[in-house]
């Protein structure tokens, strides 16, 4: 499944126009290499998504075509959650 669409279908990122624009921009990575919109997605991939200030790492469990908001849920797993702090 293409990159982007596996965003907004898990509801990582709300809309897929974004999740295309987040990848193109090279913040996101699929097993540390650097992904673009269109990179495939598997099952027991790592993605890394800076997203703002955040920075979120998943394992993708479920790969779907459509998802309710509860299945949603169920296609990845949080590894790690990070807050970048602001230095001024």
């Amino acid at each position: 499944m293409r990159l982007d669409k596996y965003l907004k279908v898990s509801r990582l990122i709300k809309r897929r126009t974004l999740a295309k624009e987040v990848s193109d921009q090279g913040r996101i990575t699929i097993n540390g290499h650097v992904a673009k919109a269109s990179s495939t997605v598997n099952v027991d991939d790592e993605l890394v998504i800076r997203l703002g200030r955040s920075i979120i790492t998943v394992k993708v469990t479920d790969l779907k075509e459509h998802a309710t908001k509860d299945n949603a849920k169920g296609m990845f797993e949080v590894i790690k959650e990070e807050k970048i702090e602001a230095t001024f």
